[in-house]
């Protein structure tokens, strides 16, 4: 099964408007180094219309970094999948590990928000991953099909092929640590063998990321990989030729 690579950059809390639109405006006119990679860019909030704008007919997608369930309603703070839509998103992710963290983000509250981005149009990235601990004690496999299982459980048949599910050991992420290429793989395919579980053949268009101290120097090895079929690229996406960097490396 061919499946394009993605290369998504996640700004998380960073760049002014200004200079996300900088950064757009680079990338746009260097994007034929990309190659045959899929490229999207996941801005803050503030900066979606702009990094939209700039990019728009150039095939890059432009993702938020969450989304809510519902499609309107008394949550301050949270934002509609809607709005990501009228802002100019293609797609978002949900479950990020940072949000798991920090915002108790629940395996439950991702399995309402997956098939809420599908019904808006756009399309959702489910993050999932193991901690350290859930890795020294021999956990991950278990973690990773709860995650999995749970999180894509309001999927129809048929939607599966539009989700992308991306693999970010936390432990790794932000950490300068990096899963070996064998690691990231040996998930990779065991989260590809649990979703041949629950949507047969679909499972074979899915595609699924690797996530944690993704760069230029790492990325080739990594996206080689079989079932590895792009990155998540967090600190390393700051940067224009980074980020294409690894994106010609995907190809």
């Amino acid at each position: 099964m061919s499946r394009r690579p993605l290369i998504a950059g996640n700004w998380k809390m960073f760049k002014s408007r200004a200079e996300a639109l900088a950064f757009a405006e680079r990338l746009r006119q260097e994007l034929a180094v990309a190659g045959a990679a899929e490229v999207a860019i996941c801005p803050p909030y503030t900066s979606l219309d702009v990094v939209a704008g700039a990019l728009a007919g150039s095939g890059v997608g432009v993702f938020g970094q969450n989304g809510h369930a519902a499609t309107d309603g008394a949550h301050t703070g949270e934002i509609a999948m809607a709005m990501l839509v009228d802002a100019g998103a293609t797609g978002v992710l949900l479950g990020h590990s940072e949000r798991r963290a920090d915002n108790n983000e629940t395996d439950q509250a991702l399995a309402a928000k997956v098939p809420a981005a599908l019904a808006a149009g756009l399309t959702p990235v489910l993050c999932v991953g193991e901690s350290e601990f859930e890795r020294d004690t021999g956990t991950t496999k278990s973690v990773l099909d709860r995650q999995v299982l749970e999180g894509l459980s309001g999927v129809a048949r048929g939607d599966f092929g539009k989700v992308v599910v991306a693999y970010e050991p936390i432990w790794a992420i932000g950490t300068g640590k990096s899963a070996t290429p064998e690691i990231a793989q040996e998930a990779h395919g065991w989260i590809r063998a649990q979703l041949r579980e629950i949507c047969a053949d679909e499972a074979d268009d899915m595609r699924l990321l690797y996530g944690g101290s993704v760069k230029p120097e790492n990325a080739a090895e990594l996206l080689a990989q079989p079932d590895i079929d792009g990155a998540l690229v967090g600190g390393a996406s700051l940067d224009a030729d980074s980020l294409l960097a690894i994106a010609a490396a995907a190809s």
